[in-house]
């Protein structure tokens, strides 16, 4: 599939005419850096082939700026290089095909990231002025660690964090500048719960690929020197805010560590995060320096992910940032020609040289500016209005309401199933009850009273994990009746409140995100119920009858009431009354689900998704105004179906769940389903 998506790539005109003009470019031109610099020292390492190159070339008489770069950076370039040697062509043709080969494999990777956006991605990268500039005209090889940062965050979007750490620590050795997403990285993991269980494997590929590239490159010193003696190390300290008194700032150091602070502060990051974030990083970093050209590409393909995020203006912005680096550039350049004549454009065109400072100036000031709006663009639609982002600001609260027995513990597991439990923080109103069992007020009220639950604490440590406070709160344990020690709750990105009273109290209710309430048939509540405590929790099946008959008025006063307050009823009931008759456990108990919702959902496409995909029956019935619907939904499913039927409804949702979500059978499957629904629904609100 994604093959044949990247042969059609190749087939379109745009291809070619951005592989003819590359071609051109390696025929006609000889790189000044690429000339002097780059393949002098490459010649010198395959003339007399050493695993420290640049000892040779230091001790032969070279510049020490010839190749301040590590292992992967030299064998990325070595076997064009030696095929070159051995033909008897110029070294420079083995240079430009590598820079070739690894631009078509860049463009490979961001058709993997943007599956499907060919025509972005040609004008954007394949097209870009930044990259054919920078890489054919001049020569600069800093496609190479952006290829290898891409490669190895696409891995990270595909979970594969071994062969990530491993292009990651690779990107670093072939620039050292790319060790700046390293802490992104580090944060990202930190940041994204579900993704903290395979760090190890992050961890395991970085120290593979430093033992492989970064271990030997310590051991030569005469790289050492020219890597850390490189001129334009020094150039992120020529910035500088005299502060009076001998002091000084560093902005660029300051704008890297406050970004990794914004980074820190996102409670929960995704992949789109965190390559917007590090993108903008980058993108600072560079307009903030006096950079050289070639580093501009390192913002290059973030800058194609975010235009395929955005609109026509993006599109336009990067094409008019680009349009002006390369003028700005090209007037600061001298240019070579394959025959080794040399012209600089600013000669060509006889400026005068005030006009032309004020020219070059202004160029350059324009540039910056639009990079700035771009960066300040890439916050505003890249972060701020990224669900990630905004659910970080304020957890997801799900309160579920519902009587004895109507399965709300069974409910809030399932639902934790799918965010993960690393993810999720629950509250179970059972916990709030005033007395232990054998206290004699248990006798006197029973716990659907709401004067015999601690309601007033309840809602203060809703309140505390919704504002992304830790609570302290004791567990109730049915088996013996009696209250555990208090135990530490934290917040976290979802949070499901679930109890007997969870919509009771107004402030209970104006804390939820979602309402939900469980209306089990009560024939079929009462046989979970006993199935239930009799089995489970040890009671007498004399006892359980008995706290029917007790607890039905209270039920009837303050349980059931609370449906009206519910954003979406679920009521599970059994295909035909009598089935309850003498059922035991041999027998399968056929169900129904009637779902009433009064925030409409996208209950056509769910109709036509449970007809089509789970081969469910379902009946729709909207009310006269439009603001209720009511499906009953009938048949069998499995969990598969369920988790098929959410990637094709649901796809901006996915990113939210655990990275194997639990999804369940039968109709707890489908009241996740719809669950799901809601809760992408209202992730949509807060756009509003």
């Amino acid at each position: 599939m994604n093959d044949r998506a990247m042969k059609k790539l190749c087939l379109h005109p745009l291809f070619s005419v951005g592989l003819m003009i590359r071609l051109l470019l390696i025929a006609s031109m000889m790189p000044v850096a690429a000339g002097d610099w780059y393949v002098p020292f490459l010649d010198v390492s395959v003339s007399s082939f050493v695993l420290d190159p640049w000892s040779t070339w230091i001790s032969s008489g070279g510049t020490p700026v010839a190749f301040p770069y590590g292992f992967a950076m030299w064998l990325m370039f070595l076997p064009l290089t030696l095929v070159a040697k051995l033909l008897g062509t110029s070294l420079q043709y083995g240079y430009a095909l590598t820079l070739l080969g690894v631009d078509v494999g860049l463009l490979y990777v961001l058709h993997r990231l943007l599956p499907g956006r060919r025509r972005l991605l040609l004008i954007a990268y394949w097209l870009s002025p930044f990259v054919i500039v920078a890489s054919y005209v001049l020569g600069m090889n800093d496609l190479v660690p952006a290829l290898l940062l891409a490669w190895s965050m696409w891995n990270v979007r595909k979970v594969r964090l071994g062969v990530a750490g491993f292009l990651l620590v690779a990107a670093i050795s072939a620039k050292l500048s790319m060790v700046v997403a390293f802490p992104f990285y580090v944060i990202y993991f930190f940041n994204n719960k579900s993704l903290r269980q395979y760090v190890v494997r992050f961890m395991a590929g970085c120290l593979a690929c430093a033992a492989i590239f970064l271990v030997p490159f310590a051991f030569s010193v005469s790289g050492l020197q020219m890597l850390f003696g490189n001129p334009e190390m020094e150039k992120i300290y020529q910035v500088v805010v005299d502060t009076g008194g001998g002091g000084v700032i560093y902005p660029v150091p300051l704008t890297y560590v406050l970004m990794l602070y914004l980074a820190w502060r996102v409670r929960r990051l995704n992949f789109d995060l965190f390559q917007a974030i590090t993108g903008m990083a980058f993108l600072l970093i560079v307009l903030m320096l006096p950079a050289s050209p070639g580093w501009f590409v390192w913002s290059v393909p973030f800058l194609v992910l975010y235009q395929a995020m955005s609109g026509r203006m993006a599109v336009f912005l990067a094409a008019m940032f680009s349009g002006l680096y390369v003028l700005g550039t090209l007037l600061n350049s001298q240019i070579r020609l394959i025959n080794g004549l040399g012209f600089s454009p600013r000669e060509v065109l006889h400026l005068n040289p005030l006009i032309e400072g004020r020219v070059t100036s202004l160029l350059h000031t324009t540039m910056i500016a639009i990079g700035v709006l771009l960066a300040l663009r890439i916050w505003r639609e890249g972060i701020r209005r990224n669900d990630f982002f905004r659910q970080s600001r304020k957890p997801f609260v799900i309160g579920v309401a519902g009587d004895s027995g109507a399965g709300k513990d069974t409910f809030a597991n399932a639902i934790s199933g799918l965010f993960g439990a690393h993810s999720v923080a629950k509250m179970s109103g059972d916990d709030y009850h005033f007395w232990d069992r054998q206290k004699p007020m248990w006798h006197v009220l029973t716990h659907l009273n709401p004067m015999a639950n601690d309601l007033e604490r309840f809602s203060s440590d809703l309140i505390s994990l919704a504002d992304g406070k830790s609570i302290q709160s004791r567990h109730y344990d049915h088996h013996t009746g009696k209250m555990s020690k208090p135990i530490r709750i934290a917040s976290n990105d979802f949070i499901i409140a679930s109890g007997l009273h969870a919509l009771y109290l107004p402030i209970l209710r104006n804390c939820c995100s979602l309402k939900i309430y469980l209306d089990i048939d009560e024939g079929l509540r009462r046989y979970f119920k006993i199935k239930r405590d009799v089995s489970e929790r040890g009671h007498s099946l004399e006892r359980v009858l008995s706290s029917f008959e007790k607890r039905q008025p209270d039920s009837e006063r303050f349980i059931k009431p609370q449906a009206n307050h519910a954003d979406l009823v679920f009521s599970l009931q059994p295909i035909h009354p009598r089935m309850l008759e003498n059922l035991s456990d041999h027998h399968h108990l056929r169900l129904k689900l009637v779902v009433q919702t009064r925030r409409g959902f996208n209950e056509l496409s769910l109709n036509r998704i449970l007809l089509g995909v789970c081969g469910l029956q379902v009946d729709m019935g909207v009310s006269s105004d439009g603001g209720e619907v009511r499906m009953t939904i009938e048949g069998d499913t499995s969990a598969s179906d369920i988790n098929m039927a959410a990637q094709m409804l649901y796809p901006q949702m996915l990113e939210f769940l655990d990275t194997k979500p639990e999804w369940q059978d039968g109709m707890m499957g489908l009241m996740q389903l719809i669950t799901l629904s809601h809760i992408s629904q209202e992730q949509t609100k807060r756009f509003i």
